[in-house]
């Protein structure tokens, strides 16, 4: 997902996109472990894809404002 469009999301939406990567980076981890991971790559997409969700959430707690 794009930056403006998850600034556009409402924080219990981006809550929810984060349960959502979590679960997706557990189910890799557990591909990797059995032998069956065919996307290597796709792991560090949904971590920065997270860090991207924490980031914007911390952002609209400390009211700082989005400068695109």
């Amino acid at each position: 997902m794009k930056l403006r469009e998850l600034r556009n999301l409402d924080d219990a939406a981006l809550r929810n996109q984060i349960r959502e990567y979590r679960e997706e980076i557990f189910n890799l981890r557990f591909q990797q472990v059995v032998g069956k991971l065919t996307a290597t790559g796709r792991q560090r997409v949904v971590r920065r894809e997270i860090a991207r969700v924490l980031t914007i959430l911390r952002e609209r707690e400390l009211g700082i404002a989005a400068q695109e």
